[in-house]
C-alpha cells in the first residue's frame, strides 16, 4: 500500500480524475484554496473523489484559484469496509462531532433511525455529507460514506438484510466483556450493522423487537452510561478491533 501522504492538502471533487483532466473548483472551495490557504497558480495538492484514487493535482488560475490539473495517481481506489453506522439522531454539533468519528472509524454507510426517545426527528442530510466529506479530506481516506434518509427504527429493521450481523449497543445489558463477545462472532462476511440509541436509551418495545432479529448481538458498553456521541466511537472502536479491518482484510473484502 503507498504511504499516506500526511502534509499536503486533499480535496474532495466531484468529477473524473485522469492523467491530464481539467477539473473546476467549486466557489467555497476556490476561496478556500486562494482566500484560506494563500495557494496561488502552480501549488499541488491532492484530490479525490470517492472512485478513482488519489491523485496529484496542479492550481490553475491567475487570479485566484479556479481549476486543478490532474498529473498522476498517488493511490488506487480502495473500498471501505462493509460497516454500516446506525444510529439516533443528535443536535447540531453533537451529530456533527458523530458523523466526523464515524467516518473516521470506517463507517461505509450511515443510518439515522428515529425511536421513541430520538431528541431530532429532523436531519439536514447536505450537512451530513458536509462533514462526511470534511473527515475523509483530513484522515487520508479515499472512499466516501453513503448518507441515508432517516427512518423509524421499525422499518429500517424489516428492510435490512438478515444475513448481517447485527451489534446492538444496549445500556441495560449485561456488563460482561465486549470485546470478547465480539470475538465470538466470527463470521462477519455479510457485513456489520451497528447500532446506537437515543440518550434516552431504547424503549422496552424496542429493545424486544431488536432481540427478535437474526444475528443480533446485544452488547454492554461497560458499566458507565456513554453519551451518545462517545457511544459511536467506543463501539465502532471494539468492532473494528474485533472483526474489522484493524485485524486484516476488511468484512466482505
Amino acid at each position: 500500500m503507498p504511504p499516506l501522504d500526511f502534509r499536503s492538502l486533499r480535496l474532495f471533487v466531484d468529477a473524473a480524475l485522469a492523467p491530464g483532466e481539467t477539473v473546476a473548483l467549486e466557489r467555497s472551495q476556490s476561496n478556500y484554496l486562494g482566500n484560506v490557504l494563500r495557494l496561488s497558480e502552480g501549488g499541488t495538492i491532492l484530490a479525490f473523489n470517492g472512485r478513482d484514487g488519489e491523485w496529484q493535482a496542479s492550481i490553475r488560475g491567475r487570479k485566484r484559484p479556479d481549476s486543478l490539473n490532474i498529473i498522476a495517481r498517488t493511490r488506487p481506489q480502495d473500498r471501505l469496509p462493509d460497516l454500516a453506522y446506525v444510529f439516533a439522531p443528535l443536535k447540531h454539533a453533537r451529530l456533527d462531532y458523530m458523523v466526523q468519528k464515524a467516518v473516521e472509524m470506517g463507517a461505509s454507510s450511515l443510518q439515522p433511525v428515529l425511536t421513541r426517545f430520538t431528541q431530532v426527528s429532523r436531519v439536514n442530510g447536505e450537512r451530513m455529507r458536509a462533514n462526511v466529506i470534511e473527515a475523509a479530506e483530513q484522515c487520508g481516506i479515499l472512499g466516501i460514506a453513503d448518507v441515508a434518509e432517516p427512518v423509524p427504527l421499525d422499518r429500517y429493521l424489516s428492510q435490512r438484510q438478515a444475513q448481517r450481523l447485527l451489534v446492538f449497543c444496549d445500556e441495560a445489558a449485561e456488563t460482561t466483556n465486549p470485546l470478547r463477545a465480539l470475538q465470538s462472532e466470527l463470521t462477519v462476511a455479510n457485513g456489520i450493522d451497528v447500532l446506537i440509541g437515543p440518550e434516552g436509551g431504547f424503549a422496552e418495545e424496542e429493545r424486544a423487537l431488536l432481540l427478535r432479529q437474526p444475528r443480533t448481538l446485544r452488547l454492554s458498553l461497560g458499566p458507565r452510561i456513554l453519551r451518545a456521541d462517545t457511544a459511536a466511537v467506543a463501539a465502532l472502536a471494539l468492532v473494528q478491533a474485533a472483526l474489522g479491518d484493524w485485524t486484516g482484510p476488511a468484512p466482505g473484502g
